[in-house]
């Protein structure tokens, strides 16, 4: 796991393509701005575990 240390404003690249900007901190509660391409979903990690868990399921489709 890489940690890093922001301030409001700066950027986190992934790869060549997503970009994660920190946008607000608010205590402990941090608001991310994130660009990606079209074709890259990006969800919150309990979305996320929903979709997969629908798919299992068979209910995803």
């Amino acid at each position: 796991m890489l940690v890093l240390s922001r301030v409001v404003g700066e950027l986190i690249s992934i790869g060549d393509n997503i970009t994660l900007r920190v946008l607000a901190v608010n205590g402990s509660s941090v608001r991310f701005g994130v660009e990606a391409p079209k074709q890259v979903n990006v969800h919150r990690a309990e979305v996320y575990e929903r979709i997969q868990r629908k798919q299992v399921n068979g209910k995803g489709r």
